[in-house]
């Protein structure tokens, strides 16, 4: 079902180093290979092998300390008692945003996009080589570690800056009067510009992956954020809509 090439070594990141790592898969090789890989990448690796056991393990975490709280957690999705899909689902249910990589023998862009939906943050197919999943793994490691940097940091584009300690915003030196929707998005429009953001997308960072409601609740912030913004509203400077792909700032 997998590769049994030996992962790549490589120099460790001090970002995700000594990672706390939750494996959760019934396949006995399946599950012992990926321990030993991602233990020989130096980090810290907890194995279960059913689905009951992990939800129960799961729910004990919620009284741990910082120190012995998941990194990141590798879940099957066929498993005895509890499925991996249910589990995802749990974890989500109970505000944890702890990253998932699905491992699924499902290869349909169906399942790909249930397990997503459901809270994943990726999904990896079966037969897979433990390079691409010891990859995936530091990936979202990275990914979740600088997120969880406080980004305290001034924000500044032309002559629109964002100061996050104070959760304020201006432009042309004057405050901004922002709803806290509209100072989301500008915020992630300057910590990206230039970059295209579909609706989904900013729907997922702003509004989050449990969202319920039409995307275009996204175009009616984006026109009230542009007559805050802009001196003219239909013809924007800063915020550009990118017509088939979603709006881009600057």
């Amino acid at each position: 079902m997998l590769s049994l090439e030996a992962p790549f070594s490589s120099s460790k990141a001090q970002l995700t180093k000594n990672a706390r790592i939750l494996v959760i898969e019934d396949e006995d090789l399946i599950r012992n290979m990926i321990g030993v890989s991602l233990k020989e990448e130096g980090y810290d690796v907890i194995e279960i092998n059913d689905g009951q056991k992990a939800l129960n393990f799961l729910q004990s975490q919620e009284t741990v300390s910082m120190d012995e709280m998941l990194d990141l957690i590798v879940l099957d999705l066929m498993l005895p008692q509890v499925n991996g899909l249910d589990i995802c689902r749990f974890l989500r249910y109970q505000g944890n945003t702890v990253p998932v990589l699905i491992l699924s023998a499902k290869v349909s862009e169906t399942d790909r996009v249930l397990g997503l939906e459901v809270g994943a943050d990726d999904y990896l197919t079966k037969p897979f080589s433990m390079r691409e999943l010891v990859a995936r793994c530091r990936a979202l490691l990275r990914r979740q570690q600088y997120l969880n940097v406080p980004q305290t940091a001034v924000k500044q584009f032309k002559d629109v800056m964002i100061f996050p300690e104070e959760c304020r915003a201006t432009v042309r030196g004057e405050d901004l009067n922002l709803s806290p929707k509209e100072y989301k998005i500008l915020e992630l429009f300057l910590s990206y510009p230039k970059r295209v953001w579909s609706r989904e997308q900013l729907i997922e960072n702003i509004w989050g992956m449990d969202f319920v409601g039409d995307t275009k609740t996204v175009d009616v912030h984006i026109r009230w954020l542009r007559e805050k913004l802009e001196l003219d509203p239909s013809n924007p400077e800063y915020i550009i809509t990118v017509r088939g792909f979603g709006y881009r700032f600057g």
